[in-house]
C-alpha cells in the first residue's frame, strides 16, 4: 500500500479563487435600524445575504428550525453517510417542509442540528454510559443555539427518538417565552414479513440458547425496519415521548406516531410552522401551554397508552425546565390508579399492534376523547393551536381526518380501530390493568418501578397479583448477566432465578438501559419464570417481571448492594391496587434472626464498583443530578441546590 502524497502538486491550481463579487442588491436598512440595532443584529443581516438569502427579505420574522437530523442522504434517499438510527435519518425532510412554509409568509427560516445517539445501537456497549447524560447535554446545547439567534420569534423543534426528543422538549420548555412548537419525527413501518425492531434485538440470545438458527437470525436481523425513517414500531421511549409531547399540548393535533416519509407526515411540519407563526400573531408563547394541567394530562395519557417507564425520568425533567413542580413517584402512582391502560400497542398486549396502527386508530386525540368522557382529562388546558383540549376533541370527533384514518386501518390491515384504542369499559372487562407500579420493600426503601401491565399474563395469579420467590443471582455488570442468560457461563440462568443487577445506576455507569436482559427474558422460552431487579433503568420496549430504578442505588448505600447469590428474594406486585414489595426474606433455619441483622453483618458486594470505563463527564453528570434530586427527581440539574452544596462544601473544606 503506497503512502498518500499530501504535498504533491495540485491539479488546476489556477482555478483557486482569492476573491469573489459577493451578493448583489442592498440591505433594507433605515435610520432607526442603524442607530438602535446592535452590531450583532446588523452583522447577522450581512451573514444572511452572504449565504444567498434575498436581501429584500432579511427583515422578515426569524424562526429557528432545530432538529436532531443525522446522516447525509442523496436526493433519492440513498445514504452518503449513515445516521446512527432511522429516527433521525429523514427528519431533514421535515426541516425542509417547515422552512418552505415559513417562507410562504415572508418569514426567515434558520436551521440548526443537534443529532442524537441510538439507544438500540448502544445496548450492551460503553455507549450506553452516555445515553441518559446525553439528554441533559443536548438540551443545554439546544438552548444555547436558541439563545444564539437573538431575533428569533419562535422555534420549531423536530425530533423523534429516545433521548433527542426528551432533550428537545426540555430545550423548548426552557425557552418557553417564545412561540415554540414541537414536531414529532414519526415512526418506521413494520416489515410485511419479519420481526419488529424490539424482538430482533434478541437474536443473539435466542441463537445462543439454540432457539433459532443462524439462517433465521441473519434473515430477521436484516428486515426488521420496514421503512428507512422514523422511530421504532413499538411504544417504547421514542414513541411514548411523541405521545407525551402531544399530550402536553406542544404539537399540532394528531401529530404523534405518523408514518415517516409520507405526505401525512410532511404536512405536520408545514402545519407546525404555521402554528408557530399564529402564536406570534396571537401574542402567545409556549409558557401559556406548559402548565401544571399540561403535566397532569401528559401523565394521564402516558398511563392510558401503557408508555415507557423512562418517561418517569423525562416528564419531571420537562416540568423542571418549564419552571413547574416536578411530579414525584406518588403523583405518578395516583394518576395510574385513576386510569387503567386501554391501548393495545407493542410491547404490551394482548395483541401488540405496531405504532402506526395507534396513529391510524386516532392516536392521542382519540385517547384524550376517552379520558374526557371519563371526566379525567383536564380539558381546559390550552395547546399550541390556541385551542383547548375541549375544542380540539369536539372538532376531532366529527372530523374527516378521524374517519379516513380509521377507515384506512381497516382497509390496509383489517384491524378494527377499537381493538387498538379499546373503549375503557371494554378494556377493563378484558382485564387490562394500569401501567406503572411502584414497589417498595427492604431492598428498595426509596422505591422502585415496574411496568406492571406488561408482565406475562400466564404468571399472574387469579387475583391479578404477580408473586415470585426465588434465589438471587447477583451480577455487578450487564456483560456478566447477559453471558449467564445466554448460557455462556456457569451456572447459567434458569427458570425460578431472580437476577439482581447492581451498581448500574447513575453513580455506577450513568444509569444504563438493560434491554439486552429484558428482551432476552421475554423471548426465551423460560424467561417468564425469571425476575430481574436492578438500580439501572429499562428500554421503553422492555416487558416482563423487571423492576428497575431501585432506590437507593447500590453505590449510594442502598441495601441491594448487600445481596449475595442464593439469598431468597420475594416479589409481589398487585396490578389492581398498584402496590408491591421487593424483599429479601430468610430461609427456614437461617442463622440470623432477622433480615436487618443479615444486612448489618454484611458489607457491600465485593465486586461492586464504579464502572471502570465510565467517562469523566458522565461521572460529573451523575454527581450533579444526584444533588438535583437523583433518579426520582428526573436526573436534572437543580442549579440553586448544586450551588448551595458547592458553597457548603467549600466552607467545610476551608474549615478543615
Amino acid at each position: 500500500m503506497s503512502e498518500p502524497d499530501y504535498f504533491g502538486a495540485l491539479e488546476n491550481v489556477a482555478a483557486v479563487q482569492t476573491k469573489a463579487s459577493g451578493p448583489t442588491g442592498k440591505l433594507p436598512l433605515s435610520d432607526e435600524i442603524l442607530r438602535n440595532w446592535s452590531s450583532g443584529d446588523l452583522f447577522g443581516l450581512t451573514q444572511s445575504v452572504g449565504m444567498g438569502f434575498d436581501p429584500r427579505r432579511v427583515l422578515g420574522d426569524q424562526y429557528l428550525i432545530l432538529s436532531t437530523q443525522g446522516g447525509m442522504r442523496n436526493p433519492d434517499g440513498t445514504p452518503i453517510a449513515l445516521g446512527y438510527h432511522t429516527g433521525h435519518w429523514e427528519v431533514g425532510l421535515l426541516v425542509q417542509a417547515a422552512a418552505e412554509q415559513v417562507c410562504q409568509h415572508d418569514g426567515v427560516p434558520f436551521a440548526a442540528f443537534v443529532s442524537d445517539p441510538c439507544d438500540g445501537r448502544t445496548q450492551g456497549t460503553q455507549g450506553m454510559f452516555d445515553s441518559l447524560p446525553y439528554r441533559n447535554d443536548a438540551a443545554m446545547v439546544m438552548r444555547r443555539l436558541i439563545r444564539s439567534l437573538p431575533q428569533r420569534k419562535g422555534v420549531i423543534g423536530i425530533a423523534t427518538c429516545d433521548k433527542g426528543l426528551p432533550a428537545m422538549m426540555m430545550a423548548l420548555a426552557g425557552s418557553s417565552s417564545l412561540a415554540n412548537v414541537l414536531v414529532p419525527g414519526g415512526v418506521t413501518l413494520p416489515p410485511t414479513v419479519g420481526e419488529d425492531a424490539g424482538k430482533v434485538q434478541t437474536i443473539g440470545a435466542r441463537y445462543s440458547r439454540g432457539e433459532m438458527s443462524l439462517e433465521e437470525a441473519s434473515l430477521e436481523g436484516c428486515r426488521a425496519c420496514g421503512t428507512p425513517g422514523g422511530g421504532c414500531q413499538f411504544l417504547g421511549t421514542a414513541a411514548t415521548s411523541q405521545v407525551v409531547a402531544e399530550a402536553l399540548g406542544m404539537t399540532v393535533p394528531h401529530a404523534a406516531l405518523a408514518p415517516s416519509g409520507q405526505p401525512i407526515w410532511t404536512k405536520l411540519a408545514r402545519d407546525s410552522a404555521d402554528a408557530s407563526r399564529q402564536m406570534v400573531l396571537r401574542g402567545q408563547s409556549l409558557r401559556d401551554v406548559l402548565t401544571d394541567d399540561a403535566i397532569f394530562n401528559a401523565m394521564l395519557i402516558h398511563a392510558a397508552v401503557g408508555g415507557s417507564t423512562n418517561l418517569l425520568l423525562h416528564i419531571p425533567a420537562i416540568a423542571a425546565a418549564a419552571g413547574l413542580k416536578r411530579p414525584d413517584a406518588a403523583a405518578f402512582r395516583k394518576v395510574n390508579q385513576m386510569v387503567p391502560r386501554f391501548v393495545d400497542c407493542l410491547p404490551n398486549g394482548p395483541v401488540g399492534h405496531p405504532t402506526v396502527r395507534l396513529f391510524l386508530a386516532g392516536g392521542v386525540p382519540e385517547v384524550a376523547w376517552h379520558l374526557r368522557e371519563q371526566g379525567l382529562l383536564r380539558a381546559d388546558a390550552i395547546t399550541i393551536t390556541g385551542k383547548t383540549w375541549n375544542e380540539l376533541i369536539d372538532e376531532w370527533r366529527v372530523s374527516d381526518r378521524r374517519q379516513v384514518c380509521r377507515e384506512r386501518l381497516v382497509e390496509a390491515d383489517g384491524v378494527d380501530p377499537d381493538e387498538v384504542i379499546i373503549p375503557p369499559a371494554e378494556a377493563t372487562r378484558r382485564g387490562m390493568t394500569s401501567t406503572v407500579c411502584f414497589p417498595s420493600g427492604n431492598l428498595c426503601p426509596e422505591g422502585s418501578v415496574i411496568k406492571a401491565t406488561s408482565i406475562d399474563p400466564s404468571v399472574i395469579d387469579e387475583d391479578n397479583v404477580y408473586r415470585k420467590r426465588g434465589p438471587a443471582r447477583v451480577f455487578t455488570t450487564e456483560r456478566a448477566a447477559i453471558a449467564a442468560i445466554k448460557g455462556q457461563t456457569e451456572p447459567t440462568i434458569k427458570a425460578g432465578d431472580v437476577i439482581v443487577l447492581i451498581g448500574r445506576g447513575p453513580l455506577g455507569c450513568g444509569m444504563e438501559e438493560t434491554y439486552q436482559i429484558t428482551s432476552a427474558l421475554k423471548y426465551l422460552s423460560f424467561g417468564k419464570e425469571v425476575a430481574l431487579i436492578t438500580d439501572a433503568r429499562f428500554s421503553g420496549v422492555s416487558t416482563g417481571a423487571c423492576i428497575g430504578h431501585i432506590g437507593p442505588e447500590a453505590l449510594a448505600g442502598g441495601p441491594i448492594a448487600k445481596v449475595r447469590d442464593g439469598d431468597m428474594i420475594e416479589i409481589e406486585v398487585d396490578r389492581v391496587s398498584l402496590t408491591g414489595r421487593v424483599d429479601m426474606v430468610l430461609e427456614p433455619g437461617a442463622a440470623e434472626p432477622s433480615v436487618e441483622q443479615r444486612f448489618s453483618a454484611r458489607g457491600p458486594h465485593p465486586d461492586l464498583a464504579v464502572e471502570a470505563e465510565m467517562p469523566a463527564d458522565t461521572r460529573l453528570w451523575a454527581a450533579l443530578q444526584q444533588v438535583g434530586g437523583g433518579t426520582w427527581g428526573g436526573c436534572v440539574y437543580d442549579v440553586d441546590e448544586i450551588i448551595a452544596t458547592l458553597q457548603a462544601g467549600l466552607k467545610a473544606r476551608q474549615g478543615q
